[in-house]
């Protein structure tokens, strides 16, 4: 709450203080997203749908994938350089490559932010079951438990807080990729509607965007940390 009103505070101030029209307060902004909520809420629903279906694509295939690489060496041996080699690559430069193949639509912006999140789950969790400590794995065994057991009862309650890391971190950058990618093609999505009211100089209408797509980000970080909370 006192976080969110310094932010409107400060905004306002700067506002004030630059006294542009490229740079609306929040109450012409709060205003604006008012009026022209009949036309944002699509947008944010196309983008919400994207972002949600990139990352549990990603997250689905990544974690899991992360988590036997940490667990079986040979696996890892494998796993290990390939993610070494690609990780660092920024996956926006893959978009074009994306847009060559499944057209302009939103599969390929999907597809983009959900490589995005695999990357990033496949490295966190592979770290996080690298860390379990093995006495607690070989106590679990000592006892009977069996590789299921193990690796339900042991090593995914132990890496539960850096799958809740991963995410947030993921969706800061799922958020980022969405906009470049609804912004550089296609006609629909948070990304294009501010692009759009940029190039039109429709500064207010651009800001009722931004904070659109600020508040999905901020929705998603409260789920997880919400979860998290139950979780963990």
């Amino acid at each position: 709450m006192w976080a969110t009103a310094f932010v409107l505070i400060a905004w306002g101030l700067l506002a004030v203080a630059v006294a542009s029209p490229a740079l609306p307060g929040p109450v012409q902004t709060a205003q604006e997203l008012v009026d022209n909520a009949g036309t944002l809420a699509p947008q944010f629903a196309i983008s919400l749908g994207r972002l949600l279906a990139g990352l549990a694509i990603g997250t689905v295939l990544g974690a899991p994938f992360g988590l036997f690489s940490g667990m079986l060496p040979q696996v890892d041996r494998f796993v290990a350089p390939v993610a070494y080699i690609l990780y660092p690559v920024p996956k926006i430069v893959f978009l074009p490559v994306l847009f060559v193949f499944f057209g302009l639509g939103g599969e390929a912006k999907v597809i983009l932010i959900a490589i995005a999140v695999f990357f990033q789950m496949t490295v966190t969790m592979r770290d996080a079951a690298r860390a379990v400590p093995q006495q607690t794995i070989e106590a679990m065994r000592s006892l009977g438990g069996s590789e299921r057991l193990v690796f339900f009862h042991v090593i995914v309650p132990a890496t539960l807080p850096a799958l809740f890391s991963a995410l947030r971190v993921s969706t800061g950058t799922a958020v980022a990729i969405l906009f470049i990618a609804e912004s550089m093609a296609g006609s629909t999505g948070l990304g294009y509607y501010i692009m759009h009211s940029w190039s039109m100089l429709e500064y207010p209408r651009m800001f009722s965007g931004i904070v659109a797509m600020a508040v999905m980000g901020v929705v998603l970080y409260e789920l997880f940390d919400l979860g998290e909370r139950k979780l963990v």
